[in-house]
């Protein structure tokens, strides 16, 4: 059981259900006087694209699957996209 459990943690794909663009993404930020906000609508604008955005922060997220995702680790990881 120990093994199983072990590979489906490791081989588990987070995926973000429902569409979002780039657009929505600049709306939900500009909302957000934060300076995490300002840095990753600096990104977002450079890069034209949310496509990596989402891709790295799923990538990330899954360590923290036997720990938990939280909002403050969604937050963080988020956050170091943007400054990366």
């Amino acid at each position: 059981m120990k093994e199983l459990v072990r590979y489906l943690l490791e081989n588990i794909y987070i995926d973000f259900q429902g569409d979002i663009d780039l657009e929505q993404v600049r709306e939900f930020l500009r909302k957000d006087d934060s300076h995490e906000s300002r840095v990753l609508l600096q990104k977002l604008n450079q890069e034209g694209s949310i496509d990596d955005l989402l891709l790295s922060l799923a990538d990330v997220l899954k360590s923290f699957i036997p720990k938990g995702i939280t909002d403050q680790v969604v937050r963080e990881q988020i956050a170091e996209y943007a400054e990366s």
